[in-house]
Protein backbone atom coordinates (compact mmCIF):
# COMPACT_ATOMS: atom_id res chain seq x y z
CA UNK A 1 0.00 0.00 0.00
CA UNK A 2 1.38 3.16 -0.88
CA UNK A 3 0.61 6.99 1.32
CA UNK A 4 1.20 9.83 -1.11
CA UNK A 5 2.20 13.52 0.33
CA UNK A 6 2.77 16.27 -2.33
CA UNK A 7 5.20 14.74 -4.54
CA UNK A 8 6.47 12.20 -1.82
CA UNK A 9 5.26 8.69 -2.31
CA UNK A 10 5.48 6.01 1.49
CA UNK A 11 5.78 2.32 1.07
CA UNK A 12 3.13 1.05 3.91
CA UNK A 13 2.89 -2.69 5.28
CA UNK A 14 -0.60 -3.42 6.54
CA UNK A 15 -0.86 -5.30 9.66
CA UNK A 16 -2.47 -8.68 9.44
CA UNK A 17 -6.03 -7.07 11.33
CA UNK A 18 -9.28 -7.11 10.40
CA UNK A 19 -9.35 -3.23 10.35
CA UNK A 20 -6.64 -2.97 8.05
CA UNK A 21 -8.51 -5.61 5.70
CA UNK A 22 -11.04 -3.28 5.51
CA UNK A 23 -9.01 0.17 5.49
CA UNK A 24 -7.31 -1.56 2.18
CA UNK A 25 -10.53 -2.33 0.82
CA UNK A 26 -11.87 1.47 0.77
CA UNK A 27 -9.13 2.50 -1.31
CA UNK A 28 -8.21 4.59 -2.99
CA UNK A 29 -8.90 7.21 -0.83
CA UNK A 30 -7.68 10.52 -0.13
CA UNK A 31 -8.65 12.65 3.00
CA UNK A 32 -7.29 16.24 4.54
CA UNK A 33 -6.06 15.53 7.83
CA UNK A 34 -5.22 17.33 10.94
CA UNK A 35 -2.32 18.12 12.93
CA UNK A 36 -2.45 17.46 16.59
CA UNK A 37 -0.09 17.96 19.14
CA UNK A 38 3.23 18.01 16.41
CA UNK A 39 3.33 14.67 16.12
CA UNK A 40 0.31 13.27 14.29
CA UNK A 41 -2.12 13.62 11.70
CA UNK A 42 -5.69 12.60 12.31
CA UNK A 43 -8.54 12.48 10.15
CA UNK A 44 -12.14 10.64 10.56
CA UNK A 45 -13.03 7.70 8.30
CA UNK A 46 -15.83 7.75 5.70
CA UNK A 47 -16.96 4.59 7.85
CA UNK A 48 -16.37 3.32 10.80
CA UNK A 49 -13.72 -0.44 10.98
CA UNK A 50 -13.44 -3.04 13.91
CA UNK A 51 -11.31 -1.84 16.30
CA UNK A 52 -9.44 -4.09 18.47
CA UNK A 53 -7.63 -1.35 20.18
CA UNK A 54 -4.49 -2.10 22.86
CA UNK A 55 -1.78 0.73 24.32
CA UNK A 56 1.26 0.15 22.26
CA UNK A 57 3.04 2.26 25.25
CA UNK A 58 5.51 2.92 22.57
CA UNK A 59 4.32 4.97 19.61
CA UNK A 60 6.76 5.12 16.39
CA UNK A 61 7.61 7.34 13.58
CA UNK A 62 5.33 5.71 10.63
CA UNK A 63 2.90 4.43 12.63
CA UNK A 64 -0.80 4.14 10.90
CA UNK A 65 -3.27 3.36 13.74
CA UNK A 66 -6.71 3.59 14.12
CA UNK A 67 -8.34 6.20 17.58
CA UNK A 68 -11.79 4.86 18.09
CA UNK A 69 -13.55 3.08 15.26
CA UNK A 70 -13.51 5.60 13.26
CA UNK A 71 -10.19 8.18 13.33
CA UNK A 72 -7.23 6.82 10.87
CA UNK A 73 -3.85 8.71 12.75
CA UNK A 74 -0.43 8.58 10.74
CA UNK A 75 1.81 9.25 13.46
CA UNK A 76 5.66 11.05 12.44
CA UNK A 77 7.05 11.32 15.31
CA UNK A 78 8.05 8.45 18.11
CA UNK A 79 7.19 9.32 21.67
CA UNK A 80 5.27 7.15 24.80
CA UNK A 81 1.36 6.96 24.96
CA UNK A 82 -0.78 6.18 27.35
CA UNK A 83 -3.59 5.78 24.70
CA UNK A 84 -5.51 2.62 22.76
CA UNK A 85 -5.26 1.94 19.10
CA UNK A 86 -6.11 -0.57 16.89
CA UNK A 87 -2.57 -0.79 14.64
CA UNK A 88 -3.28 -0.33 10.89
CA UNK A 89 0.13 -0.51 9.41
CA UNK A 90 3.55 1.25 9.26
CA UNK A 91 5.60 2.79 7.03
CA UNK A 92 8.36 0.93 5.67
CA UNK A 93 10.90 3.65 5.72
CA UNK A 94 9.58 7.20 7.62
CA UNK A 95 12.91 8.84 6.71
CA UNK A 96 10.96 12.34 5.43
CA UNK A 97 8.12 11.88 6.97
CA UNK A 98 7.67 14.41 9.24
CA UNK A 99 8.65 16.92 6.83
CA UNK A 100 6.25 15.72 4.04
CA UNK A 101 3.27 16.10 6.08
CA UNK A 102 4.77 19.45 7.16
CA UNK A 103 2.83 22.13 9.88
CA UNK A 104 -0.79 22.06 9.75
CA UNK A 105 -3.04 20.28 7.48
CA UNK A 106 -2.10 17.40 4.87
CA UNK A 107 -4.38 16.31 1.81
CA UNK A 108 -2.88 12.40 1.96
CA UNK A 109 -3.45 9.63 -0.69
CA UNK A 110 -3.65 5.88 0.32
CA UNK A 111 -3.68 3.94 -2.38
CA UNK A 112 -3.02 0.19 -3.61
CA UNK A 113 -0.83 0.95 -6.16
Amino acid sequence: MWMIIGEHRFAITLADTEAAREFAAMLPLTINMSDLNDNEKHAQLPRALPSNASRPKTIRNGDLMLYGSSTLVVFYLSFNSSYSYTRLGHVDDPDGLAQALGPGDANITFSKN
